[in-house]
């Protein structure tokens, strides 16, 4: 499940993360570290909290739609996000990072 939301996000986003992060930006590395911390939280909640694998596919699916939502409302109210991150601007990107561990909490906070 991490995989696939480590694919569908990265498409999603306006940059390459992976050949960011490949180039040294810690702003790309923060940003995705964020948001696979975020969704793992999630993850690891249904684990623990739903009855059987259905159950826990939904929470994924949902975890993941929250995410990419979360993701496109903040940079749309930060503005400049794709500029900021190739840029490497570091407190941008930790910014994001949080923003998705935080919604990430807040889901896995759901389960329980």
């Amino acid at each position: 499940m991490v995989m696939a939301f480590f694919v569908i996000y990265t498409r999603l986003t306006p940059f390459n993360e992976v050949a960011l992060i490949r180039g040294g930006n810690h702003a790309a590395a923060l940003s995705l570290g964020g948001a696979l911390i975020g969704f793992s939280l999630t993850i690891a909640s249904a684990l623990l909290h739903t009855p059987d694998y259905y159950k826990f596919l939904e929470w994924a699916a949902g975890a993941m739609l929250v995410q990419v939502l979360a993701y496109n409302i903040a940079t749309r109210l930060l503005k400049m996000s794709k500029d900021q991150i190739e840029a490497d601007n570091s407190a941008f990107g930790g910014l994001l990072g949080a923003i998705s561990v935080s919604i990430g909490l807040v889901n896995a906070g759901a389960l329980s």
